[in-house]
Parts: C-alpha cells; sequence; structure tokens
C-alpha cells in the first residue's frame, strides 16, 4: 500500500526540515513548501523531496501546492498578520479535500491574551476544526529550547547568559523532537488523532539560572546569568536589526513564564516519548548542538566583536514596543489577561495535563504488563 503524499509548510525551518527528514525515513513521500529557493530547499530536492514555492498569503498558490496531497502539516506564520495566511491555508485545504492537518499551536493560546499573535492562534485552532470533512490534530508545547539558546553565543564568547523570566520555570522542548511528533502524527493519520490535542515538553523543569549551570557544562567554563530587563534587550534587538514583533511577543510569554504558565499542573508531559517511544531530549543534549554551530564558536574574533558590541548595547536606541504595537494597530481585546487568569484556561489544560497523564500511566502499566 502507497503511503499519502504529506505536505510540509515552513519546510526548512526550525520544525519544518526535521518533519521533512522523520517521514522520509518512515518511507513517506513529502511536498515541502517554501517561500524562496536556496541552498535548503536545493538540499531538499537532492534527498528527493518535492519542492512547491509558494506564499502562505495566496490561497491559489497553497491550493497548487495541496493538490494531490492528502495531509499536511501547517506551521503558522511568526507574522503580524499571521491569521489572513491561516484563513488562506483553511480555504485552499477545504477545496483540495485534504485528510488531515497537523497544526502547530501554543500552550499560551488564549482568546484575550496581550499579544496578538497568540489570540490569532486561539482563532486558528477553532478555524481549523470548523472545516467539514478535515481531521485537525493540535500541538501545543510550551517554551521551546530555541528560544533559551539564541543567547548562547553569549555564553560561549563572554561568559554571561541573559535571564529574562526571573525564577520562572519550563520544560524547553527541542525543535528535533517536535519534528518527531509531527511526523508520527501525520504517520499514523486522522483515525488515530482527529480532534486530539497534544501537549509535547521537555523532560524536566528549568529555570534561568539552572539553564545557565547546564550551559556552562556544555561550554566547559563558567558561565554568569544575569538578570536582564526587557527594555536593555530592546536595545539588544535594534542593535542586531532583529524583527520588534518577535521580541514584543516574547516579552509577554517571558511574563507568562514568570506567573508559571509553563508550570502550570506539573509543566512536563510524556508525550513525546509516548508518541515516538523515544523519551524527550534533554535542555543538555540540545545545548550542546547550538554550542557547535558557528555563531557560537569561541573565536578570537567573534570574542572581540561579541565584547565590542556588548558594551556598546546600551548606547543603542532601544524598541518602544508599546509605541511600536500602537503603530501597528493591534486589535486589544476589551479585557486583557494572562492565561492562569483566564477560568476557562485553567480548566482547559487543566483536563489536558490530566489527560496526558492517564496517558503516562497507561504506557507504563502495558510496559509493566
Amino acid at each position: 500500500m502507497t503511503n499519502p503524499k504529506v505536505l510540509v509548510t515552513g519546510a526548512t525551518g526550525g520544525t519544518g526540515l526535521p518533519v521533512v527528514y522523520e517521514l522520509l525515513a518512515k518511507g513517506f513521500p513529502v511536498r515541502a513548501m517554501v517561500h524562496r529557493r536556496d541552498a535548503r530547499s536545493a538540499a531538499l530536492e537532492r534527498r528527493g523531496v518535492e519542492v512547491v514555492l509558494a506564499d502562505l498569503y495566496d490561497s491559489d498558490r497553497i491550493l497548487d501546492a495541496l493538490r494531490g496531497v492528502q495531509r499536511a502539516y501547517y506551521l503558522p506564520l511568526f507574522e503580524p498578520y499571521m491569521i489572513q495566511s491561516a484563513a488562506a491555508f483553511a480555504v485552499a485545504a477545504r477545496e483540495a479535500k485534504l485528510e488531515h492537518v497537523v497544526q502547530m499551536s501554543q500552550w499560551t493560546s488564549h482568546r484575550a491574551h496581550p499579544t496578538a499573535l497568540t489570540q490569532q492562534t486561539w482563532l486558528v485552532d477553532r478555524l481549523f476544526a470548523m472545516i467539514p470533512g478535515l481531521a485537525h490534530t493540535i500541538l501545543n508545547p510550551g517554551m521551546f529550547a530555541h528560544n533559551f539558546l539564541r543567547t548562547i553565543d553569549f555564553a560561549t564568547l563572554l561568559g554571561i547568559y541573559p535571564v529574562l523570566s526571573g525564577q520562572g520555570r519550563a520544560a524547553p522542548v527541542s525543535n528535533e523532537d517536535m519534528g518527531r511528533v509531527v511526523a508520527t502524527l501525520l504517520a499514523q493519520g486522522p483515525d488515530r488523532h482527529a480532534g486530539r490535542c497534544y501537549r509535547p515538553t521537555g523532560p524536566q523543569l528549568l529555570n534561568g539560572r539552572e539553564m545557565a549551570a547546564i550551559i556552562a557544562k556544555v561550554v566547559g567554563h563558567r558561565v554568569m546569568p544575569v538578570d536582564l530587563p526587557f527594555w536593555m534587550l530592546g536595545k539588544v534587538a535594534r542593535q542586531q536589526r532583529i524583527d520588534p514583533y518577535s521580541i514584543s511577543c516574547l516579552r509577554h510569554y517571558m511574563e507568562d513564564m514568570k506567573r508559571g504558565t509553563f508550570s502550570f499542573e506539573g509543566g512536563v508531559t510524556s508525550v513525546v516519548e509516548d508518541l515516538t517511544g523515544i523519551p524527550a531530549e534533554s535542555f543538555e543534549a540540545t545545548a550542546r548542538r547550538y554550542a557547535a554551530l558557528p555563531f557560537a564558536r569561541p573565536t578570537m574574533a567573534r570574542r572581540i566583536r561579541a565584547f565590542i558590541n556588548f558594551n556598546l548595547t546600551p548606547f543603542y536606541p532601544g524598541y518602544n514596543f508599546d509605541k511600536w504595537d500602537r503603530t501597528m494597530r493591534f486589535p486589544v481585546p476589551a479585557h486583557p489577561s494572562l492565561p492562569l487568569d483566564d477560568d476557562a484556561w485553567r480548566r482547559l489544560h487543566s483536563a489536558q495535563m490530566a489527560e496526558s497523564a492517564d496517558r503516562r500511566g497507561a504506557a507504563r502499566r502495558l510496559r509493566i504488563a
């Protein structure tokens, strides 16, 4: 029997690329949607992947990409008008009679969250569930390990690790584990996973200082955790020409972390192992991969450049995120709230954590038997 063809959006990105490789390993034909052709897409073609160029805001191009495809991984754009791209995908998915979509969501998905992105994510969760005939599976992980390792060069080059989340804890999950989970859901298909919602996490709750200690072990020298005020991150972001949208969202997620959103009801699940049969990767293992990347390798030239930039940072004008949000004219809920302050969010997510615990217990009993 021939395996169904799978479309992967964001196919050259952090989670999309592992999804592609995992599906290929399982013997599934893959069509990769990319927004430009480059060395990464060429590498996929050499692996036998069908690469299509499409704009995720263009329903006609998405429909072309979906023709002949039975299943798809939808990765939302991390952009201000993500909801438009999701609507375009939904229109195309219905017309193409897509069988099953696995959608990346957020643990914080909440109708009244302070970030427009998370409000839109909540809408997408419901939009896809309303498409007639489409089996829909949601993944709502908490914080990705990538969020805490994008500054590992500070540790390798300067011996410091910025902490933005106070004593808040999360169980960071790796992109690779997410890729394995997505590929498993798509391979097993709608009969097993239609209408389900899963929360993959890393194996351990960690705060910023505990992450710094692990990173110190990885890089082999002392690393000092430094509590960084968010206005300082705004300066770093502007200095490095980072898109203010992603940083503006991050400030609210760091507040979520401080408040305990990502450690709610224990914060750790066994979803990665339950679905893939392989335990979730430790933060240390993920950190070792990041420390080996070119941007973090401790050459003398990089040390000097990092030292100069670090000392110049206080003199850079920072982003004014509140002003930037107003300029973008994002919709503002009548009563904005963080997820933990919302009774409906707490009930739903408490039930999800209880279900994850029940699955873990059932799996252990099965192994013992």
